[in-house]
């Protein structure tokens, strides 16, 4: 397993379509993900977010098994839990197994302000933090995101790409096709017209394409 390749998998976990306007309710629901490299399934990631009334909790599962010649070569396990107050995040537990390599990522809404704690260390976050939140197209307003993995807040920069089509569910769609800069690889994100987030893909350095496709329903 290549350095870059483990980069890009810890850099996670058009249209006329613009980011949710201040005040607009976040999406609620499921996304079931199959996560594939070069085309090749190696895992899953499921988003769910649930609640009402101006708080959410948003729970993160990730399992990828990466096999060179039928041989284990990766093994990448994630699991985190998030609370949302309107639009900022308050509160995170996130546990990251990189190949056998443990991390822990904390983060809360304090008396002294937004903190994270990652692997032990702490420092102070600006206010109303947002993570990397795919499933919400106001993500695409930010310029910094706090990476559950590693506990890194992130400055980024975003743009539209215009549209695109896609296949979702084995249906040719056309979407709104965006650009996270400021990870080491670019994030690529698609959504549908009506703000639902629909896929993922990142490239890495030695030239393999990672790929979330939603599963069928």
């Amino acid at each position: 397993m290549s350095r870059a390749l483990r980069r890009a998998l810890l850099g996670w976990c058009g249209l006329g379509l613009l980011p949710l306007e201040a005040g607009a309710a976040l999406p609620t629901g499921t996304w079931d993900f199959q996560v594939l490299l070069d085309g090749k399934p190696i895992g899953e990631h499921r988003f769910q977010v649930e609640g009402g009334n101006g708080e959410l909790t948003v729970r993160s599962n990730a399992r990828f098994d990466v096999k060179l010649l039928f041989i284990p070569a990766y093994r990448y396990r994630h699991s985190a839990t998030e609370r949302w107050r309107g639009d900022c995040l308050v509160q995170m537990d996130a546990r990251t197994d990189d190949n056998g390599t443990l991390h822990q990522v904390q983060m809360s809404d304090g008396p002294q302000g937004p903190t994270v704690t990652a692997d032990g260390k702490t420092e102070k976050l600006g206010a109303c933090p947002m993570s990397f939140a795919y499933w919400t197209p106001k993500i695409l307003q930010q310029q910094r995101l706090l990476n559950a993995q590693t506990g890194e807040y992130q400055a980024v920069q975003i743009r539209s790409l215009g549209e695109s089509t896609i296949t979702v569910r084995g249906v040719p769609v056309r979407a709104a096709h965006w650009r996270i800069e400021g990870p080491e690889q670019p994030l690529d994100l698609w959504y549908s017209p009506s703000g639902e987030w629909l896929q993922l893909e990142s490239s890495v350095s030695d030239g393999k394409r990672l790929r979330y496709q939603l599963k069928p329903r």
